[in-house]
């Protein structure tokens, strides 16, 4: 289903304002502190555009993806931009085609909703990084509250197929304790999507977007104020979510 959706979305992602936003590349780099002899890996690269941010800090970089089109566009974004100490692998998140300590630091921005175990994955950051090596992980997160959980699931998911679930920041520290991974910073923000733009790049048809837009406006008074849905003259314009940066140690 990934390759299905992304396949015939890869474009959209490259071009996509929320992914490429400069300034919160810069921050991430910031929380890595890179270093020249690194050795990077990004799974589940998207559009490249972590992969591209943290290439000229390092002496080289794998990006991966489970989508070839997906992968075969972020090459071509990226080559364009000048980056030339990238290599492009197609990869499962949670089977990489890597030896154990291979990686000085591993990336995994925006993607791991998509992941179907989680654990899994961050079983196989753990085996590929070197002891001592950071691994950054950005995502949405679903608030601890059971009921807008469930609710940010049930509108992500209608989405898009390929949907699995957003954890909540407490499963995703329990998941990391599980592996030995010790939470070294964090920042958690508030962003706000435009809901036009943030559909039309999964949208099958009108009707499917009608019907998330209508799962939105039909929210309760606690979920339109834990998402900030905006609505104007009976149309969604905007909403919010939660997006969690880790860092952690190994």
């Amino acid at each position: 289903m990934v390759q299905q959706q992304f396949g015939k979305t890869a474009a959209s992602y490259v071009a996509s304002r929320t992914h490429g936003d400069e300034a919160s590349l810069s921050q991430l780099i910031q929380m890595l502190h890179p270093q020249a002899t690194w050795i990077g890996l990004d799974i589940a690269t998207g559009g490249g555009h972590l992969a591209g941010a943290l290439a000229p800090h390092v002496t080289w970089m794998f990006a991966t993806d489970i989508t070839p089109d997906m992968l075969a566009a972020a090459r071509g974004h990226l080559t364009k931009n000048g980056c030339t100490n990238v290599g492009y692998v197609v990869a499962d998140a949670e089977q990489l085609p890597f030896l154990e300590d291979s990686f000085d630091v591993v990336t995994c921005r925006i993607a791991a909703h998509h992941f179907p175990n989680p654990k899994a994955f961050v079983a196989e950051v753990r085996r590929v990084l070197k002891p001592g090596g950071r691994f950054l992980l950005v995502d949405n997160v679903a608030p601890e509250d059971d009921d807008c959980a469930q609710f940010l699931n049930t509108f992500e998911k209608m989405r898009d197929i390929s949907h699995v679930r957003c954890l909540k920041v407490s499963e995703w520290t329990g998941v990391f304790q599980e592996q030995g991974l010790t939470v070294v910073r964090q920042e958690q923000k508030r962003k706000t999507l435009e809901f036009e733009p943030w559909m039309e790049r999964m949208a099958e048809s009108e009707e499917h977007r009608q019907a998330v837009e209508q799962y939105l406006l039909q929210a309760t008074e606690k979920q339109k104020q834990t998402f900030s849905i905006d609505v104007s003259e009976g149309r969604v314009s905007q909403f919010a979510m939660d997006e969690w940066a880790v860092v952690c140690e190994g």
